[in-house]
């Protein structure tokens, strides 16, 4: 007995609606018993059907049917009136003891099935799908990324925070999309999570196992955790490095999908060190590879390819997405292949995708890469038609105009920008030896003694120290620059991402008004000043507040937050990309010689050629630029800048887009130098 009472208590902690469930079963059985005993004693001999077990019949008939007493009773005089009464009685306590607790029961089973489905305690067995742990500013502008693909996909977003408020995100960011640009069709499937990533149960849960790509990102509580500590700031994030550990568990148990790929966003040194020593010990080949984004850093490299050629802005927005023309990358299926002679085969048999280069990964395994607006068009094997006389001139003397930068205010990725500075430098100097940069810093005092004020920098000519609020002084050195660098400057307006809520992108606003009111005022005293003769490049971290940035004329805004995302979604379908983009982002080390780095040049057409070329196809452009190069600094042509500021891409059909150039475009080149 001790036993049966010891197993109904735990039961009825453990599972207690089988209890229950159990409890009213039991209950009905035993009353069920109990009328047909009584029905049976009350009945008189001469009715039909005698008997317990029609007796039993009986009361289970006038349980599912009040009806059914007529069964029972059919004769009310000859029944008499206690088995009548017994009959209403036992209907009565029927309705409570089945009908009543049954349909409770169900009820209440309903409900929760329904609430634990719209919870986060539910497997999910689902593959195929694109996993993102931890939620932050980035994590929307990954989602809507996938509305220009042209497959449908599957999201699950497990993070430690709100899921309404997470929903609520992606929803603002995928309806401002299809309001501003439309024709899209839901092919999203996106399933929120409120529950720790960090915990196996939960990725267990959501099958991590099976899917095709896990993306960890920063929390957003670690960057509110460091604007209320700025001491923690770069102190790096264990939690990341726990998650991490977590996927790899999962992945490495059972069979997981093949080739998954895990990116791993880090904001700091301390943090991606750590996960480069994991995949140096963990990494399991044909199982998962893992690719550590550092967001800072390609951040930074971006920024100040942005200020010395603005007009990469344009094409890394568009190259880097997943709409239109985009890189892709194919494994080589010859392991010998070389740069050169992939180029060149290809150029000769196909006209709607251009080959670019061949970089090796992991274990010296070759990958193609490719500027094609899709994949079928890679392997599209139609020669374009060319007039075999068609030949260009290059100029062998060509060299980078100086370039003049005043930097405004102060991120996380400062350092980085100045260390893509000085790479730059490294590699590119004039004729005369003399570095092409020539850079302005306008900051406080607390940002420019953390750097050193940048004396160590040879190409940093003045640093000003200067509170936003010191609007004199930053007004005159501005208006100073503008006046001295006409037509070669470039004000870059940095956003700091050390702060949030309502200051967020407050100072970088600011900084645009002061020079938007010297840009009128220039236009005031002299009606000839053309307004765009200073590039401008302007960091927000909110998409929001982009509207208002662009109704300042502003040549190019960079939404840093939707770089990243970009990056990410790209290299979560194809981990290999992730060298290829590194690659164009940094320029060669200055003490490595000889330029091995590809990148892309924003370079003017009169001083590229030594004669402008005739009127032809982009793809005559296209070859006749490759093979006029030389062998040490072959150039492909992906495309070139209108003289009002137009981009075309050579992607699609090349036999099919005319060039025409006077010498005032601007071409855009992938090339060594």
């Amino acid at each position: 007995m001790n036993k049966i009472r010891e197993w109904i208590s735990i039961k009825t902690v453990k599972s207690p609606r089988l209890m229950v469930l159990l409890g009213v079963l039991a209950a009905n059985v035993v009353f069920i018993v109990v009328a047909a005993f009584v029905i049976l004693q009350l009945s008189p001999p001469s009715l039909e059907g005698s008997g317990f077990w029609n007796s039993v019949l009986q009361t289970v008939i006038m349980y599912l049917d009040i009806g059914g007493i007529e069964t029972v009773v059919e004769d009310v005089s000859q029944a008499g009136i206690l088995l009548v009464l017994s009959s209403v009685i036992i209907i009565l306590i029927g309705l409570v003891f089945f009908t009543y607790a049954l349909i409770g029961y169900m009820s209440d089973l309903i409900s929760s099935f329904i609430e634990n489905a719209d919870s986060s305690s539910r497997r999910l067995r689902i593959s195929g799908h694109i996993v993102i742990l931890n939620w932050n500013t980035r994590a929307a502008e990954i989602i809507n990324d996938l509305l220009y693909k042209n497959t449908r996909e599957k999201i699950i977003v497990l993070a430690d925070s709100n899921k309404d408020d997470i929903q609520k995100d992606i929803d603002e960011r995928l309806s401002d999309t299809f309001e501003t640009e439309g024709g899209f069709k839901n092919k999203l499937t996106i399933v929120t999570r409120d529950g720790e990533p960090g915990s196996a149960k939960q990725l267990g849960d959501i099958s991590i196992k099976t899917a095709k790509s896990v993306i960890i990102l920063s929390d957003n509580t670690i960057r509110d955790t460091e604007q209320s500590d700025p001491g923690k700031m770069g102190k790096g994030n264990i939690h990341t490095i726990k998650i991490l550990l977590q996927v790899l568990q999962r992945a490495e148990s059972g069979a997981p999908s093949d080739n998954l790929h895990i990116i791993v966003e880090v904001e700091d040194d301390w943090t991606l060190a750590l996960v480069n020593s994991i995949i140096a010990h963990k990494r399991r080949k044909g199982k998962y590879s893992i690719v550590p984004i550092s967001v800072n850093k390609i951040l930074g490299l971006i920024f100040s390819q942005f200020s010395i050629m603005p007009e990469l802005n344009i094409v890394y927005s568009t190259l880097f997405s997943n709409r239109g023309a985009a890189f892709y990358t194919l494994p080589a299926e010859d392991p010998s292949l070389s740069d050169e002679r992939f180029v060149s085969e290809y150029l000769a048999g196909n006209s709607k995708a251009l080959p670019l280069t061949v970089m090796r990964g992991d274990g010296g395994k070759p990958y193609c890469y490719y500027m094609s607006d899709g994949e079928p068009d890679i392997h599209c094997s139609e020669p374009a038609p060319l007039n075999e006389g068609f030949k260009v001139s290059l100029n062998p003397d060509f060299e980078l105009n100086d370039k003049y930068i005043v930097i405004l205010g102060h991120n996380s990725k400062s350092a980085s920008i100045i260390e893509g500075f000085n790479a730059f430098c490294g590699e590119w100097k004039k004729n005369d030896g003399t570095d092409v940069l020539d850079i302005i810093i306008i900051d406080n005092e607390t940002s420019l003694e953390k750097q050193g004020y940048y004396k160590t920098f040879p190409f940093v000519k003045e640093v000003i120290a200067a509170d936003i609020f010191e609007k004199e002084l930053i007004c005159n050195t501005i208006d100073e620059f503008i006046v001295s660098h006409d037509g070669n400057g470039c004000i870059m307006i940095l956003s700091d991402d050390a702060v949030g809520g309502e200051d967020e992108d407050a100072d970088a606003l600011t900084y645009l008004i002061l020079v938007q009111d010297i840009i009128n005022n220039r236009i005031v005293e002299d009606p000839g000043f053309d307004p765009h003769s200073i590039d401008m490049v302007v960091e927000i971290l909110n998409p929001k507040n982009y509207d208002i940035v662009n109704n300042y004329s502003v040549n190019n805004i960079v939404i840093s937050n939707r770089y990243i995302s970009k990056i990410i979604m790209q290299i979560g379908e194809k981990d290999s990309l992730f060298d290829f983009y590194y690659d164009i982002l940094t320029y060669d080390d200055p003490e490595a010689g000889d330029s091995y780095s590809k990148e892309l040049y924003i370079k003017k057409v009169d001083k590229f050629f030594a004669q402008i070329p005739e009127p032809c196809s982009a793809a005559e452009l296209i070859r006749a630029v490759y093979d006029s190069s030389p062998d040490d600094n072959k150039s492909v042509v992906l495309g070139y800048f209108s003289e009002d500021g137009e981009m075309i891409l050579f992607s699609g059909d090349q036999s099919g887009i005319p060039v025409t150039l006077t010498g005032e475009e601007n071409l855009i080149l992938f090339s060594n130098h």
